[in-house]
């Protein structure tokens, strides 16, 4: 199992998170570092002016004026727990109760050459008699009679407690920081991804077909992907539109002079079981084809297709036409391809409008998942046993007028083809009622 986010989101964030708590702990270590140099110069300062006292009262022969280090005694008196000591040739005076041991951080820089005795002066870390930590600075100065050393200290919890005051305010205020960078973090990347959920709504659509094409309007580095994805699309439309063509032009080559030649040899059974084995044949490969062809993800709405399809079939009737009312709402469309979807209405309007004594209807209704279009027509309709024979390639009940009886054989083919069905049914108050069912868009 991997600790790697799936998700640049979620990788972009674990790294700019890990970054920021990086900087912030750096950060406080370091201002940490910088207080705690700061407050422990201050405190060398004054243990360096209590060494001066103490040098005051120390004589060329190492002898201590007692009488000068009373007199002085307010000036080494820095508080509870601060300490000094003299420690020469007559002997030691002063706090016993700590051991000078490790040296302890670098002091302030020495003076310049010719400075008098304090630029010897070093810093030293302790402990008195309870175990508590002291710091410390020395120094040792020569007289006649040896060296003597002089050491002042003060409690370690001196550097430690204002330290503490100080970092707790800035600690909350890095906190504060922290939660501030974090919510620009998640805005930051809320923004600079959307973009890309842009791009893949678009290309969802493309895939549903509701567009053609992404937007190219993309930041820099996402617009090389842009022009690809609106190339490959177009390679795929055209790829389509291809084998769509190749499969219709195939079709209406070969459909009706087979069609005809079956009608012509109808009556020689020899030469009929063959013409109908070719054309169970040729049905079979073109319907693979179409198959193959067909865009399953286009969305065709009803509506206006209808409504072009009626004008088309009704116009050339003239005042002869019969009347056409359409009951299709406008947010109907079907998962067929524009082309198919006229040439099924074309085919139904132009036989309801050959029957039809003043009075044809065309109404879709969604169904779950499906579309159902009814078109009925108020002419002679079509008997029960008859309507069976229908959808049968060259088949037609009524020999007047032109045509090949191939009409309702493409329908029944077409929406076989998209998985729907095909109902003849008698219309209310009398007439042909051809309900078709096709997928929803």
């Amino acid at each position: 199992m991997t600790l790697v986010p799936r998700t640049i989101y979620g990788r972009m964030l674990m790294v700019s998170a890990a970054a920021t708590l990086l900087a912030l702990v750096v950060a406080g270590a370091i201002i940490a570092a910088v207080l705690g140099r700061v407050v422990t110069e201050g405190l060398d300062r004054r243990l360096d002016a209590q060494i001066l006292v103490l040098m005051s009262a120390v004589d060329r022969d190492g002898r201590v004026d007692a009488e000068r280090l009373r007199d002085r005694a307010a000036a080494l008196d820095g508080g509870p727990a601060w300490r000094w000591r003299i420690e020469g040739p007559g002997g030691a005076i002063g706090n016993a109760d700590f051991a000078i041991g490790r040296d302890g951080p670098p002091g302030p820089p020495r003076p310049p050459m010719g400075a008098p005795e304090p630029q010897r002066m070093r810093p030293a870390d302790g402990v008195d008699a309870e175990g508590e930590a002291v710091h410390a600075r020395q120094v040792t100065v020569a007289s006649t009679r040896g060296p003597v050393t002089l050491t002042a200290a003060a409690p370690r919890e001196v550097v430690e407690r204002p330290i503490r005051a100080a970092l707790m305010p800035l600690l909350a205020a890095l906190v504060v920081l922290a939660v501030l960078l974090t919510a620009a973090l998640l805005v930051q990347l809320r923004v600079g991804l959307r973009p890309l959920r842009r791009l893949a709504e678009e290309v969802a659509a493309i895939r549903a077909g509701a567009r053609a094409r992404v937007d190219e309007d993309q930041p820099a580095e996402l617009r090389p992907l842009a022009v690809e994805l609106n190339a490959l699309a177009a390679e795929n439309a055209a790829a389509l539109a291809a084998a769509r063509a190749a499969a219709a032009n195939l079709a209406h080559a070969l459909k009706t002079p087979v069609a005809t030649l079956a009608i012509d040899l109808r009556d020689q059974p020899r030469h009929t079981a063959l013409v109908a084995r070719i054309d169970r044949t040729i049905r079979h490969h073109l319907a693979r084809a179409r198959a193959i062809a067909i865009n399953r993800r286009v969305a065709t709405p009803l509506s206006p297709a209808a409504r072009d399809v009626a004008a088309a079939v009704l116009r050339p009737l003239g005042p002869e036409a019969p009347q056409i009312a359409i009951a299709i709402a406008d947010d109907v469309a079907v998962a067929v391809d524009p082309q198919d979807v006229d040439e099924l209405l074309g085919n139904l309007l132009d036989n309801a409008a050959r029957y039809a004594a003043t009075r044809i209807t065309l109404a879709a209704v969604r169904e779950g998942r499906q579309i159902a279009v009814t078109i009925a027509d108020d002419g002679p309709g079509i008997a029960a046993d008859d309507r069976a024979r229908l959808g049968r390639r060259g088949v037609r009940l009524d020999e007047r007028g032109d045509g090949h009886g191939f009409g309702l054989s493409i329908v029944a083919e077409l929406v076989e083809l998209y998985g729907g069905t095909l109902t003849l049914d008698d219309a209310d108050g009398g007439g042909l009622s051809v309900r078709v069912t096709l997928p929803a868009a």
